[in-house]
């Protein structure tokens, strides 16, 4: 799909690498509050904390790939299709919380704190991305092209 004409679509390319490091946080970081939540309220907490991972990591993830997406058809839309993608996942993540039995398989109140510990985790991992990343707001130049007369320096 391309641009509509006149249309202010960025050349910089949609990076989306942070998602890899924010699976590998996430998974580590489950892999540690799992067995502690189940030695504090057993199977139920556990499968809570993975349940609450998972669900971050959803959310991060389908928002990363719908936001490019739009930056790469237009920069314009990346507002509207992040926003969008939050209703909708705002909206799937309360009806499922309100079909969960409160004595069902997963302790909510694990899934909540994983949900909310998840989220400060995958903040931090696109803060430290953005801040690790040279990000120009205009084009940089481009590199100087060596010239055939001159000789290039050795060392």
């Amino acid at each position: 799909m391309s641009s509509p004409p006149g249309a202010a679509r960025s050349e910089a390319p949609w990076d989306i690498s942070f998602l890899r490091v924010g699976v590998l946080a996430t998974a580590a970081a489950t892999a540690v509050a799992a067995p502690v939540a189940a030695l504090l309220s057993g199977l139920p907490g556990a499968l809570g904390v993975v349940a609450g991972a998972a669900v971050v990591t959803a959310f991060f993830c389908v928002s990363g790939v719908v936001i490019a997406w739009a930056g790469r058809i237009n920069d314009a839309f990346t507002l509207p299709a992040a926003l969008g993608t939050f209703l909708v996942k705002a909206l799937v993540f309360v009806a499922v919380l309100g079909a969960l039995p409160p004595e069902g398989p997963l302790d909510r109140l694990a899934l909540a704190w994983a949900v909310i510990g998840g989220a400060l985790l995958w903040s931090a991992v696109q803060v430290r991305w953005v801040w690790t990343r040279q990000l120009y707001y205009v084009t940089p130049p481009a590199p100087p092209v060596p010239d055939p007369e001159k000789p290039t320096p050795r060392g």
